[in-house]
């Protein structure tokens, strides 16, 4: 098989997965307003977003990350809209695909615990080229780094020089986070240099 046929048989399988995956009704009696799978994926993408499960703005809309957490997210990473939501180069693949509700505080539910098993590892095998994974929060912390991870987020993002090199855990962009990052300044002064000049490098090349 040339590279070129066995580049189309992958693509072909991402597709594929792609629509299992949107069509997918498994936690649909848990969910407030309906499944409504959100993602991106493609065989060429070079750095992975995981994070938590995609917000009301986000269910309303389809696009992932299209909210004020969003435009936090795109801040640390240095990148406008355009790049960040170029699908051949960045991949987006939430814990939970749908939107979970809400509880009793008025914060967003934990993502279904159904969904990360059932999907990650499908899409992973199916995007060699990813050289860095951005693990947001706590839930894609657990499930990305397991027993290497801390025993809180803000541990684990402390930590971000022990992880893996292609392993990067940062905290969630919400603002419930922001007297988080005013308590731990080495985060923009340290961290974010880091990851805006690894992310410019790898969506040059």
């Amino acid at each position: 098989m040339t590279r070129t046929a066995g580049g189309r048989v992958a693509t072909e399988r991402l597709a594929e997965l792609a629509r299992e995956a949107r069509a997918c009704r498994v936690c649909e009696a848990f969910l407030p307003l309906g499944p409504r799978p959100v993602f991106r994926a493609s065989t060429t993408v070079r750095i992975l977003i995981v994070g938590q499960a995609p917000g009301r703005l986000v269910h309303e809309t389809g696009i992932p990350w299209n909210d004020p957490s969003g435009n936090r997210l795109r801040d640390w990473l240095g990148l406008d809209r355009e790049t960040f939501y170029d699908e051949r180069r960045i991949a987006i693949l939430p814990m939970g695909f749908c939107y979970p509700g809400v509880d009793r505080n008025g914060g967003d539910n934990p993502p279904r615990p159904e969904c990360a098993p059932r999907w990650q590892g499908r899409f992973l095998a199916l995007m060699p080229h990813i050289k860095l994974t951005l693990l947001i929060g706590s839930y894609a912390q657990a499930f990305h780094l397991g027993a290497a991870r801390k025993k809180t987020m803000g541990e684990t993002v402390a930590a971000w020089r022990e992880h893996p090199e292609q392993m990067l855990p940062l905290p969630h962009p919400s603002w419930r986070n922001t007297g988080w990052l005013k308590r731990n300044p080495w985060f923009q002064s340290e961290l974010l240099p880091v990851l805006r000049r690894r992310v410019a490098a790898l969506l040059e090349n």
